[in-house]
């Protein structure tokens, strides 16, 4: 068994979940160069469902991830990345641009629900890759104008998909989840305990 796992995300709330599974990890952080190509990674094909898009986003991260820990000769050990996008339908709610993009979206999403998905890819040892896919739903009771734009004042919706982070105050807002909340938060604990055991990594 493993001593430890990679973890290829720079998200707190990746690595706190690790944490809560007893999963001593450490960051398999990009460079800055990565960082970049990372962006190219993330855009859309034409048609592609939200499923299959994120399913297939993650599995380029892992890919880079692989390459990244050959390439700075580090100890050989599982790599675990996840990637979370937010969708109604088949349109897909990125990370906002900027503030006015976050109250755009925000706006979109009030008194409606959605599918937050996130897909899980885990590379072993031996070349093995692991998948999984968990899918919740989010209700968002109806936000007035006033009540977005004091939200996206707080600067907490940058950086997030869909414009929200569900472990910090957009909470006030949700009248219902359907699913996994960690997964919501960027990492359902367990479809990543039963990946992780399933590669032989005792959680």
């Amino acid at each position: 068994m493993p001593p430890f796992i990679y973890l290829a995300s720079q998200s707190p709330r990746r690595s706190q979940l690790l944490d809560q599974l007893g999963v001593r990890h450490e960051i398999l952080v990009p460079d800055a160069g990565e960082a970049q190509a990372a962006e190219a990674l993330e855009a859309l094909l034409p048609g592609e469902s939200p499923s299959a898009y994120v399913q297939r986003v993650t599995g380029l991260k892992l890919d880079a991830a692989v390459q990244r820990r050959l390439r700075r000769n580090l100890p050989e050990a599982p790599i675990l990345c996840a990637d979370t996008t937010v969708a109604r339908g088949r349109v897909i709610y990125g990370k906002p641009v900027d503030a006015p993009d976050a109250a755009r979206l925000l706006t979109q999403l009030s008194g409606q629900t959605h599918r937050v998905l996130t897909a899980l890819a885990l590379h072993v040892p031996a070349a093995r890759r692991l998948t999984a896919l968990s899918v919740s739903r989010v209700t968002f009771a109806p936000m007035s104008p006033a009540q977005i734009d004091a939200y996206v004042a707080t600067g907490e919706p940058l950086g997030k998909a869909g414009a929200y982070g569900i472990q910090g105050r957009a909470a006030a807002h949700i009248q219902r989840i359907s699913g996994s909340y960690s997964g919501i938060m960027g990492l359902p604990v367990y479809e990543t305990a039963q990946l992780l055991c399933a590669g032989g990594f005792a959680v």
